[in-house]
């Protein structure tokens, strides 16, 4: 099934809008990339224009950025132990913004969106 970001085909009423055009190319979305934990796996997608964006499937290193050094390391992630935006994410070991994953270096909370920028970025927390 196509996912198609266009403007809603009702009114605030619930009526039907009656429909000037169809759909669009450049109003195409995509599935949401549910990043897991794994060995590490890549998908190249083609964007709008011809660039491309490096989608991460799965995962199994994180960079971490430790406040009191101020250093950036890489730590292999254990396990997920909570995710602010789904609780059956931490079952199914789905990795999104806010997720606290625990690290060889402690526990950690990732900072970026691993599934729309091919990496996990991280912060130690205390």
């Amino acid at each position: 099934m196509v996912v198609i970001q266009g403007k809603s085909g009702r009114k605030a009423s619930g009526k039907k809008k009656k429909s000037l055009r169809g759909k669009r190319l450049f109003e195409r979305g995509s599935k949401p990339m549910l990043t897991g934990l794994g060995e590490r796996k890549l998908k190249n997608v083609r964007e709008k224009g011809g660039s491309r964006k490096v989608k991460l499937l799965k995962v199994d290193v994180a960079n971490v950025l430790d406040n009191k050094t101020r250093k950036w390391s890489k730590a292999k992630i254990l396990t997920i132990t909570d995710c602010p935006a789904n609780r059956n994410f931490v079952r199914r070991n789905i990795m999104t913004c806010g997720t606290v994953i625990n690290t060889d270096k402690g526990k950690a909370r990732i900072t970026n969106r691993p599934g729309q920028e091919g990496a996990v970025n991280a912060v130690l927390i205390d």
